[in-house]
């Protein structure tokens, strides 16, 4: 991929969430987007690219709560606060992409991953050693909750 690529890429990635801040329901948010063709093959690369940039943003997020103590669903909800016009649209076309729903399922791995190493670093007095919003206490509905939503 070209240097120019890349930003044309990310410009239209960003006219799809400018579209979506305005109606994330809106069915013309892939209407007329700028070689979508060559720079993402379709709609569908548009999405998974959409979804990429999620999953970057969560694991960061995800690295945090441990860091914290906090329960994954804390990340999770920190970030669809701050990009909800992303969450709106990953939501909104899981339903209809296979493969943003395949993607959307190793997400769920990852989150699952950052679960079990915050649980493993508790139970051996690591990371959020002793805090009650740690450990045992992240295991609630709240928390597996988050897996689910995705």
């Amino acid at each position: 991929m070209s240097w120019n690529d890349f930003h044309a890429r990310g410009a239209v990635l960003q006219l799809v969430l400018e579209r979506a801040r305005v109606d994330p329901s809106d069915p013309g948010l892939f209407v007329d987007l700028p070689d979508i063709q060559k720079l993402f093959g379709g709609p569908d690369g548009v999405l998974l690219a959409l979804e990429h940039r999620w999953t970057t943003h969560l694991a960061a997020k995800l690295d945090q709560a441990i860091e914290d103590g906090a329960p994954p669903n804390t990340a999770w909800n920190e970030l669809t606060a701050e990009q909800p016009e992303l969450r709106a649209i990953l939501d909104r076309y899981a339903r209809r992409s296979p493969s943003l729903r395949a993607a959307q399922h190793a997400e769920r791995g990852m989150i699952g991953a950052h679960f079990n190493a915050q649980v493993h670093a508790d139970d051996s007095g690591g990371l959020g050693g002793g805090r009650p919003e740690s450990g045992a206490a992240a295991a609630s509905p709240a928390s597996e909750s988050v897996v689910s939503r995705c």
